[in-house]
C-alpha cells in the first residue's frame, strides 16, 4: 500500500468521495458557526446572562454524553451516506425552529439539547468514513485539512456572522444557517452508497461493549482524557467571548480560528513525523497559558493576539488523534473517533457551563483565567500519570520511543 500520509492536500481532492465529504462538512460547519454566534447573541440580549449565553452556544455538546453512552455503536453500524444526509437535514429543521419569534429561553435551550443529541453519532460516522476513504495512514493529512477548513470557515463565519447579526438580526441568521444545513444534506447524497463497517444493528449493549473495550487499555484512556479535558476547558474560555466584549466577540472568535488554522497547518504538513509525538504536551500548555493574563483586561488588540497564539495549541489534537488511531482496531475506528468527538464536545459543553457560572459570580475575564489555570493543571497531571510504568513515556514519549516509530 502506498504511503498515503505523504499525500499533498491537492491529492486528497483527487481521491474518490473525499470532495463531497469535505464540502458537506464545510457547509455544516459554516451553519454551526453562524447559528452559534446568532444564538449566543440572541440569548444574551434577552437575558444579559453570561451563563445562559455560553450554554446556548455550547449546550448541544452537553447532549453528546448521552449519545456516547447509548447510541454510539451506530457510528460503525449505520450506512454513512444516508446517516450524514439525515443528520444535516435534522439540523436544518431544529435550527429553523430556533428562529421562531416568541420562543422562550427555556424552549431555545431545550431545542439546543435536542440538536446535540441528534449530532452525537455524526462525528463517528464522518471520521470513520474518512479512515475508509483515505485509510489510516492518510487520516492525519485528511483530518489536518478538515481542521484547516474549520479554521478558515470560523474566521469567515464569525466575521460575517458578527456583521450579519448587527445588520440583520439573530433570527434571520438562524434561518440562513438552516439553509446551509440543508445544502450540506444535499451534498452528502453525492457520496457513494456504502454498507456499514460492522455487521449488526446499533444497540445500547453494543455501544457499552465497544466503549468498555476502548477504555480498558490504559494508554488509550490517557489519550482520551488528553483529547477531552485540557482543550475543553479552554473552549470554556471561548464561550465567554460574547459576555467579555459583546461588540468584539466576532473578532475574538475569528482570531481564535486563525490560530487554530496555523496550528493545524504546522502539525499536519510542516512538522516532520518524528517530531510530532513529543509536541502534544507543549502544545496543550500553549493552548492555555496566554489566557492566564486576561484577568488584567488587556486592550482588545493584545487580547486578540493572545487568543490567536493560544489557539495554535489546538494542533495538539492532531498529535493525540494520530496515536489513538494507531492504537485502535480497524473495526472500531468509527466508534473510537466518535467517542473522542462525543467526549470532547461534552467536555466543551460542561466547561462552557462551568465558565459561565464562574463568570456569573466574578467576571468573564476572571473566569477565563480560572479555566486556563485548570487546563494547565490537568495537562501536567495527565502527563505525569501517563509516564508511570509506560515504556514509551506516555503522553510525552521518550526520544527512543519516537525514533522507533
Amino acid at each position: 500500500m502506498p504511503d498515503t500520509s505523504r499525500r499533498s492536500y491537492a491529492d486528497l481532492f483527487r481521491t474518490p468521495e473525499f470532495s463531497p465529504l469535505f464540502l458537506s462538512s464545510a457547509a455544516n460547519l459554516a451553519a454551526q458557526t453562524v447559528s452559534g454566534l446568532a444564538l449566543g447573541t440572541l440569548v444574551f440580549r434577552a437575558t444579559n446572562s453570561p451563563l445562559l449565553s455560553a450554554v446556548s452556544m455550547f449546550g448541544p455538546a452537553l447532549a453528546q454524553v448521552v449519545g456516547a453512552t447509548f447510541f454510539l455503536s451506530g457510528a460503525d453500524r449505520l450506512p454513512p451516506r444516508a446517516t450524514l444526509a439525515g443528520l444535516s437535514l435534522a439540523f436544518a429543521v431544529t435550527t429553523a425552529a430556533l428562529a421562531l419569534p416568541g420562543l422562550p429561553v427555556w424552549g431555545i435551550l431545550a431545542l439546543v439539547l435536542v440538536k446535540g443529541l441528534i449530532a452525537s453519532v455524526g462525528g463517528g460516522v464522518r471520521w470513520g468514513l474518512l479512515t475508509e476513504i483515505l485509510s489510516k495512514d492518510g487520516y492525519l493529512t485528511g483530518r489536518s485539512l478538515f481542521n484547516m477548513m474549520n479554521g478558515v470557515l470560523q474566521i469567515a463565519g464569525y466575521a460575517a456572522g458578527g456583521v450579519l447579526v448587527t445588520v440583520l438580526s439573530p433570527r434571520l441568521c438562524l434561518l440562513l444557517a438552516a439553509g446551509l444545513y440543508a445544502t450540506a444534506a444535499g451534498v452528502a447524497l453525492r457520496l457513494t452508497r456504502r454498507p456499514a463497517r460492522t455487521a449488526g444493528r446499533p444497540s445500547v449493549r453494543a455501544t457499552w461493549r465497544a466503549n468498555s473495550r476502548l477504555w480498558s487499555a490504559r494508554p488509550r484512556r490517557h489519550l482520551y482524557l488528553a483529547l477531552w479535558i485540557p482543550n475543553g476547558l479552554v473552549v470554556g474560555c471561548e464561550s465567554l467571548y460574547v459576555s467579555y466584549d459583546p461588540r468584539a466577540a466576532g473578532t475574538l472568535f475569528a482570531c481564535a480560528a486563525l490560530g487554530m488554522l496555523a496550528g493545524d497547518l504546522t502539525v499536519g504538513r510542516l512538522l516532520p513525523a518524528r517530531l510530532r509525538p513529543r509536541l502534544g504536551v507543549p502544545l496543550l500548555v500553549l493552548l492555555a497559558a496566554p489566557y492566564l493574563v486576561l484577568f488584567l483586561r488587556p486592550p482588545l488588540p493584545l487580547t486578540a493576539v493572545l487568543v490567536a497564539v493560544a489557539s495554535v495549541g489546538f494542533g495538539a489534537t492532531l498529535v493525540q488523534q494520530e496515536r489513538l488511531i494507531a492504537a485502535t482496531p480497524d473495526e472500531l475506528s468509527g466508534h473510537a473517533l466518535g467517542l473522542h468527538s462525543a467526549g470532547m464536545l461534552t467536555m466543551q459543553g460542561v466547561a462552557a457551563t462551568l465558565a459561565g457560572t464562574v463568570a456569573q459570580f466574578t467576571s468573564p475575564a476572571t473566569a477565563m483565567t480560572v479555566m486556563a489555570l485548570a487546563s494547565l493543571t490537568v495537562t501536567l497531571t495527565l502527563t505525569v500519570a501517563s509516564r508511570r510504568d509506560a515504556a514509551d513515556g506516555g503522553l510525552l514519549p521518550t526520544r527512543a520511543a519516537v525514533r522507533s516509530v
